[in-house]
């Protein structure tokens, strides 16, 4: 409001100015038509008369447009008041919004390293996982390898104490077929009664 009354008693100034001039123009006009370079009466009162009018209509457009101009002014000066405070307000969002994208940007090489450590480690882990279970399926595989060969080992000596003792029979038999004579055969059988006869 206080802005609005220095418009108003600035264009009560310029019409006070306006109105001195135009009196000076009309003396001057009103002093130039004479022939012995005086104010006849009627000049005067002529001058007095658009002077009147003159001030009369610039009082009545002071008073008549005082308001109007001063409300006009108020909501102008208002409306650039908001919208310096609603320039100051998105200033002050934007200068929030980039601190945060300046400290997302200073965090972003912390984050990228962590996720790469993170990855590395992950890795690490897993290779070490792959390796231990490697190494326990070679163990497995050795020790049915070892298993096997000892069964075939074991199986292999069976079948060879077998065709030994088969092939020893057979000599045995063929040797004794070559070399007993009947009475050795007489005497085995004696023999061999007597001893089931003890047995009984």
């Amino acid at each position: 409001m206080l802005e609005a009354k220095k418009v108003v008693s600035k264009v009560g100034v310029a019409a006070f100015l306006a109105l001195t001039i135009v009196a000076m123009a009309s003396v001057v006009y009103a002093s130039g038509g004479g022939e012995q370079g005086s104010l006849s009466t009627e000049k005067l009162w002529d001058l007095l008369y658009r002077v009147l009018n003159f001030t009369g209509l610039a009082i009545i457009l002071v008073w008549a447009l005082k308001k109007p101009v001063a409300n006009g002014l108020s909501s102008r000066r208002q409306a650039i008041k908001e919208q310096f405070e609603e320039l100051d307000a998105q200033k002050s969002e934007a200068e929030q919004k980039y601190k945060e994208y300046e400290a997302k940007l200073a965090t972003i090489d912390a984050e990228v390293n962590r996720i790469i450590e993170a990855a590395v480690a992950q890795g690490e882990s897993e290779k070490q996982k792959i390796i231990d279970d490697a190494a326990r399926a070679a163990n497995d595989i050795r020790r049915q390898a070892e298993m096997a060969v000892v069964h075939e080992l074991a199986e292999a000596k069976r079948n060879l104490r077998e065709d030994i003792a088969e092939q020893a029979a057979k000599m045995a038999e063929e040797l004794i077929g070559a070399n007993l004579q009947e009475s050795d055969q007489v005497k085995l059988v004696n023999n061999y009664l007597d001893k089931v006869g003890a047995l009984q």
